[in-house]
């Protein structure tokens, strides 16, 4: 394996997208939900970006691609059908130290894009290292089944109840072992039945009194 996993914390950060097809599209939509400020250029645009756009969501530039489109950028994705316009995007990138991804064109990526399951603050990215997308893609359906809304709601519950255990002076590694107990006795399957009863018992057992689930999960972070 030649790739080094890593999520990245694109929030905020300038990103560009060269080409606004379909594949453009996805790529920016993504971008979008992890909270990026995205520039598209590209000579021709889907209906979508051009919604996205008049509603200032995004930057088009609906003309060819230039060179200082790179300029003060953070990461860079490439999607379009000319392959030598691709390569060139690669090499420039390269050049200026930028992270890169070319669509469908892992040998001109320094970052692959992984197939994602995605449950709330639960991610579950799936590669192949580029070998079969094919194969990555069957295996996020299988996971997608296997993972459910119930994981979601896990993770809310417990980033709540960590945050009232810390501002109680709760040191980390002093309750490690409470979310242990809690997902070692089926809290997941509770939340999937939606059986707030069990769970509340659930808490007050490991957690003690002050821990209802309805109070937590709606304490917005």
């Amino acid at each position: 394996m030649r790739y080094y996993p890593v999520y990245l914390d694109i929030k905020d950060r300038d990103c560009l997208v060269i080409g606004g097809g379909s594949v453009g599209t996805r790529k920016i939509l993504t971008l979008l939900s992890c909270g990026a400020n995205v520039t598209v250029v590209s000579t021709a645009a889907t209906e979508k970006l051009h919604q996205l756009s008049n509603n200032g969501v995004i930057k088009l530039k609906e003309r060819p691609f230039q060179t200082t489109d790179l300029d003060d950028r953070f990461l860079v994705i490439g999607a379009t059908d000319n392959q030598e316009l691709n390569f060139n995007i690669h090499a420039e990138a390269e050049r200026r130290g930028l992270l890169c991804n070319i669509a469908d064109r892992p040998k001109v990526c320094n970052f692959i894009l992984p197939s994602i399951v995605n449950r709330g603050d639960l991610i579950i990215a799936i590669s192949t290292s580029g070998k079969s997308p094919a194969f990555a893609k069957k295996l996020r359906k299988h996971l997608e089944k296997e993972f459910g809304d119930e994981y979601a709601e896990l993770l809310k519950l417990m980033g709540a109840i960590r945050k009232k255990l810390l501002s109680q002076d709760h040191e980390p590694e002093a309750h490690k072992h409470l979310f242990e107990q809690l997902i070692e006795r089926n809290l997941v399957q509770m939340l999937k039945e939606g059986d707030t009863e069990s769970i509340n018992s659930l808490l007050l057992e490991v957690l003690g009194e002050g821990y209802e689930f309805e109070s937590l999960t709606s304490v917005h972070p």
